[in-house]
């Protein structure tokens, strides 16, 4: 039900923007966020658009990274600039209908799952 899709390789300060595709019974109420996870660490809270309304970030990524929802394609963006190697990793999309806000962080919170999309930011 969740698609991503845009990583890549980039340099350090670069940008690139993910996406993220959802379809089925996802809807604009759906919370849609992204976490990341590097080899031999946990997964970590990127962002989320909570129940369409608010969006949230991580403290690593906030002033740098934007979140952005077209309802129209049932779509859910990440732009990331000013990219650095520490941002290397692999990008999911999750989703969940019934999600409270003091949840969004929590990966195994999200019910719905994409396959994941690298992102990688040489140095």
């Amino acid at each position: 039900q969740l698609q991503a899709s845009g990583g890549g390789l980039v340099q350090a300060g670069g940008s690139l923007r993910l996406s993220c595709a959802a379809s089925g019974r996802t809807d604009r109420t759906w919370t849609i966020g992204w976490f990341r996870q590097a080899p031999g660490k946990e997964r970590e809270f990127v962002g989320t658009s909570f129940r369409g309304q608010r969006v949230y970030y991580g403290d690593s990524v906030k002033g740098r990274f934007t979140i952005s929802r077209d309802n129209a394609k049932n779509t859910v963006y990440l732009q990331m600039n000013s990219l650095e190697p520490e941002d290397t990793a692999v990008y999911y999309c999750a989703a969940d209908s019934r999600l409270i806000l003091s949840s969004i962080r929590y990966p195994d919170r999200y019910d719905y799952w994409g396959q994941g999309t690298q992102v990688t930011v040489s140095s």
